[in-house]
């Protein structure tokens, strides 16, 4: 079945755009690599400084979904809307409440989490014929794995919320560099 004349050009023109950008998506990742080395760096005796952390990383996805909105499509696109409106919501609640228990920032962290990681197990599934979809799927499933952790009581939160932020901008740096290459090679 052969597909419009109109829309296969138009497709074409979209993802070459998409692909002179990979730069951008290899800053980006750099960034979050450097941000992750800096998160290990804090103090875990500081309620503030792991508030502005948690809000960082969120407002930092947040504006990362919306940087991917002009290469989705269809119910994709929205489901990017909505993620992105989540984790801006989720950064702007730790950003407002800085002197929250541990255990609220982790349960908002928790939702952040799950949210992400969901989002790219079905990313990864949707685009099971694409080379490294993989790494999708196992960074979804791991960010799931650590919201279940976040959202337990196993003592000690104030380093495990360093570690888990430190993890989900190492996780999210490895990724968009992984796109960028990917983006590069097509």
């Amino acid at each position: 079945m052969d597909v419009a004349p109109t829309t296969a050009p138009r497709e074409r023109d979209a993802a070459s755009a998409a692909a002179g950008l990979w730069w951008i998506l290899l800053i980006t990742g750099s960034l979050w690599l450097i941000f992750a080395l800096i998160v290990f760096q804090f103090d875990a005796r500081s309620m503030n400084a792991i508030s502005l952390l948690v809000g960082l990383v969120c407002l930092g996805a947040a504006v990362a979904e919306l940087a991917t909105i002009p290469q989705t499509h269809g119910g994709w696109r929205l489901a990017t809307w909505l993620l992105a409106a989540a984790f801006a919501v989720i950064g702007v609640l730790a950003l407002i409440h800085p002197q929250d228990s541990f255990d609220v920032l982790a349960t908002i962290f928790a939702f952040y989490l799950l949210l992400r990681g969901l989002f790219d197990v079905l990313a990864a599934f949707a685009v099971r014929g694409m080379e490294l979809w993989w790494v999708g799927l196992i960074a979804g499933s791991v960010q799931i794995l650590l919201a279940f952790w976040a959202a337990g009581n196993f003592g000690h939160k104030s380093t495990l919320l360093i570690v888990w932020v430190g993890a989900t901008a190492l996780m999210q740096g490895l990724f968009q560099i992984l796109r960028a290459f990917e983006l590069r090679s097509a």
